[in-house]
């Protein structure tokens, strides 16, 4: 009977999970068919009317009668002399000189890095180059004022070769001259400026006076002459040699160093002396000065001494006398006075003038010198502490030796003339006298 009951009840549930079964799968496993909205009815809409519009053409508008406008011509407007005040090349970025790469220098100028800005063509007495921060060095000393050069004439022409060609330079380049008499010197300004017809104006007043007169050649006297000083590589021996003032070739290698520190592009010398990188004389060592104090003390030397200190009196008289002579029949015939080198005063006069010593000096302490290779190899330092290692291009230096018609100019003097503007990537030019120094000026048709 249990056995039945239980088979009953298992019997109804079985069933009952079954109707609950099929009921839950219909309502929640089987999806109902898809269902689509009707889309809402479109309306269409009707386009504006055309609008029409009329565009009327405008007058001419009136036209001034062309004879009430003037054109009026404004110059000679007056301007206060102004140095541009360019700082050093070690100061600032440039845009600069048109011969390298970018490096170290001023705003508008500098030995290095340059678009093209400034740059000019530059000829003096045929010699030419292309850069934009140019430096003229002109020798104001007796020798370039000498008769046998044409006097006070000839130098009139380099002055004017000198003015005509930054007459003609591009706006931008920037420029200076340098007058140097011997180892004093005289800056037109105190840095570089740029070119322009005010500032070509001033240096034609500024360079006038210079060696107009025989009375006052070269920078003897002149206002705002000064000794001229070198800084770079203070501590070589080379250094110490060439600013020792005893020979015409320290002289040279002393210029030089001035001119490179004023870190320009192109340097142009023009110059009565020139014989490159000759010997450069050195000072004597201890023992050599010793030598010569023996020498002197001799009683032989101390008695042609004494007797020729007596004489030179009389020949500075008899240097006068011939001089005055010379001068009168000049005045007779319109010429200028003569000027007399004078570079050893009566003894240089009276080697010109052809006047004998009745007792000749018994001699001066000898020179000792250094070779031309130990001079080049310091001016290879100095370039490189100068330009190069600041990323400059280095300078050209050209030059004009002025001579006299007659002038000694031996083959070995030229060639070490040559291998000096070679060793600066320069060139060089020979000029005698008067005539030919009026028909080598190539300034006046130089354009830029």
């Amino acid at each position: 009977m249990l056995l039945n009951v239980l088979l009953i009840s298992g019997g109804v549930h079985a069933l009952a999970l079954f109707v609950l079964g099929s009921i839950t799968i219909y309502k929640y496993i089987i999806p109902d068919e898809a269902q689509f909205e009707e889309p809402p009815a479109v309306v269409e809409e009707v386009p504006p009317p055309d609008v029409k519009v009329e565009i009327k053409p405008q007058a001419a508008p009136q036209q001034q009668a062309a004879q009430s406008l003037r054109m009026k011509q404004v110059g000679n407007i007056a301007v206060s002399a102004v140095d541009v005040n360019l700082p050093s090349m070690e100061q600032s970025f440039t845009v600069s000189a048109g011969l390298g790469g970018f490096g170290g220098g001023s705003l508008l100028g500098g030995t290095s890095g340059s678009i093209g800005i400034g740059v000019s063509d530059v000829s003096v007495f045929g010699l030419k180059t292309r850069a934009e921060r140019i430096l003229f060095v002109i020798d104001a000393n007796r020798q370039m004022v000498t008769d046998a050069k044409g006097g006070l004439n000839s130098y009139k022409v380099i002055k004017d070769e000198i003015t005509d060609m930054v007459g003609n330079l591009s706006a931008g380049t920037l420029f200076n001259i340098m007058i140097v008499d011997r180892r004093n010197f005289k800056l037109f300004r105190p840095q570089l400026v740029p070119s322009g017809q005010d500032i070509h104006q001033a240096l034609i007043k500024w360079i006038t006076p210079i060696n107009q007169v025989a009375s006052n050649p070269g920078l003897e006297g002149a206002a705002g002459a000064a000794r001229a000083n070198i800084s770079a590589l203070s501590e070589e021996p080379m250094h110490k040699n060439i600013s020792w003032s005893a020979f015409r070739g320290n002289e040279t290698a002393f210029v030089t160093q001035v001119a490179m520190e004023q870190q320009v592009d192109a340097i142009f010398m023009i110059t009565g002396y020139h014989r490159g990188f000759e010997l450069i004389r050195r000072l004597p060592t201890e023992r050599e000065k010793a030598d010569w104090a023996r020498t002197i003390a001799k009683k032989p030397y101390q008695d042609q001494l004494a007797k020729h200190q007596l004489e030179i009196t009389e020949m500075q008289r008899r240097v006068a006398a011939k001089l005055g002579a010379i001068n009168k029949e000049r005045a007779s015939k319109g010429q200028p006075p003569r000027v007399l080198y004078q570079r050893h005063g009566v003894y240089s006069n009276a080697r010109e003038l052809g006047l004998e010593w009745k007792t000749p000096h018994p001699g001066s302490e000898p020179f000792y010198n250094v070779e031309a290779r130990q001079v080049e190899r310091y001016f290879r330092k100095l370039i490189d502490v100068l330009y190069t290692d600041k990323g400059a291009q280095e300078p050209s230096i050209n030059v004009v030796l002025f001579l006299a018609g007659n002038e000694e100019m031996r083959a070995e003097w030229e060639k070490s003339l040559k291998d000096y503007v070679r060793f600066f990537n320069g060139k060089y030019r020979i000029i005698r006298g008067l005539d030919e120094i009026k028909s080598a000026s190539s300034a006046k048709s130089t354009n830029n």
